[in-house]
């Protein structure tokens, strides 16, 4: 099969050795807090996140009841760009203490929206939010459905996404063009944000890279704010916490359980492959936001989650995703099924593959639902 860069596809495969240098499957790997502890200092060294991090101070802007749930709109400022939003919502007259979860909204090549892709607070949702959720979701908010079934769930935006994507009057006239929101909520207009965003993506990449850092260190960062937060409310139980997303929310599920141990359940919607599969087939359909120089050497991409062993993680692949090929979709399940066995944890972990096409439908939520309530309710 041909290669996206030619003839120098089988040489530059070769540099990442399978198993990489970190793999846990690596015979002389055996003691999982040892190897954990080298694998993971290794995994934030290359992610090079920014500093420095603190517990965000969230502001509600406003509280609101829907369809059962109790809903606070929050926003907080990070040391750098425009305030977060985000939502956070629990079953409306719960007590105590609830297990959390943290929604991490997908990419879906639209950065003018983050939170409102998995989430709903009215009757009237914007129009391209309906179409959003009906083509990946079933036409379900998920993250309400998740909070209805008494969870904490908190889904805020991330870098470079709705209240954090990078405004027009902030950019030189050669980058941005004519891109201008003179009409914000107007389909047309977010149609064209969108389409800027796109190409913009290898600007920020590359700039980013110049300034000693990369997209999933500060994404990874960010997402750890909001897990900060989340875990410091006094209605969630911090032993109790989990996190999931389809696509590019899948690829900060595999960031944010790799990189944080808080995190005991995890579930990863359509974003689940292998380096080689990245490298050699599948580059082309992948935001920039995947990548981390160096890591390949390391780990292997399904390895990350396993940096949270013993914690529980999920898997939830559709056969015919576009962005994946099969083989490496089954490869990266049986690399991760070794790294759990060869833990004494196999038990705590899990793959289904689905029918269908790029999407996290209801009876894949329902699987899902139920993967969470094992083990953060039980």
């Amino acid at each position: 099969m041909p290669s996206m860069i030619g003839a120098y596809g089988d040489w530059a495969a070769r540099f990442a050795a399978d198993p990489p240098r970190l793999s846990f499957r690596r015979p002389e790997f055996r003691d999982v807090k040892a190897w954990r502890a080298r694998a993971h200092a290794r995994f934030v060294e290359t992610l090079l996140p920014p500093a420095p991090a603190a517990t965000p101070r969230a502001i509600v802007q406003h509280h609101l009841e829907f369809d059962g749930l109790e809903i606070e709109h929050l926003t907080w400022q990070l040391p750098y760009g425009p305030p977060t939003e985000a939502l956070l919502l629990k079953p409306k007259g719960a007590r105590g203490k609830l297990p959390g979860v943290v929604g991490l909204h997908d990419h879906g090549g639209n950065k003018y929206f983050g939170l409102r892709k998995i989430t709903r607070m009215s009757k009237d949702p914007h129009p391209l939010m309906i179409k959003h959720q009906e083509r990946y979701y079933s036409g379900i908010a998920w993250a309400n459905e998740l909070a209805k079934r008494g969870y904490v769930v908190l889904v805020h935006d991330t870098f470079t996404f709705a209240s954090r994507r990078v405004r027009p009057q902030d950019l030189p006239q050669v980058v941005k063009g004519d891109l201008a929101e003179q009409s914000p909520e107007a389909p047309e207009e977010i149609e064209k944000y969108n389409r800027f965003a796109a190409n913009h993506e290898h600007l920020m990449a590359k700039s980013l890279f110049c300034g000693g850092l990369t997209w999933p260190g500060v994404f990874s960062f960010e997402d750890q704010r909001a897990l900060d937060y989340l875990c410091s409310r006094s209605d969630v139980d911090a032993s109790k916490v989990g996190c999931a997303g389809l696509s590019g929310g899948g690829l900060r599920t595999v960031m944010l359980a790799g990189l944080d141990p808080r995190i005991k359940a995890a579930c990863c919607v359509g974003m689940m492959t292998t380096w080689r599969d990245y490298l050699l087939n599948k580059a082309h359909t992948h935001t920039w936001m995947c990548y981390v120089p160096a890591l390949p050497r390391d780990l292997d991409y399904p390895e990350i989650l396993g940096l949270n062993l013993p914690a529980s993680v999920m898997v939830l692949n559709n056969r015919q995703d576009a962005l994946f090929t099969m083989p490496e979709m089954e490869r990266a399940d049986r690399i991760l099924a070794e790294v759990y066995k060869k833990a004494g944890f196999a038990d705590h972990y899990k793959c289904n593959f689905y029918d269908g096409p790029h999407k996290f439908d209801a009876e894949m939520q329902k699987d899902a639902f139920a993967w969470f309530d094992r083990w953060l309710r039980s």
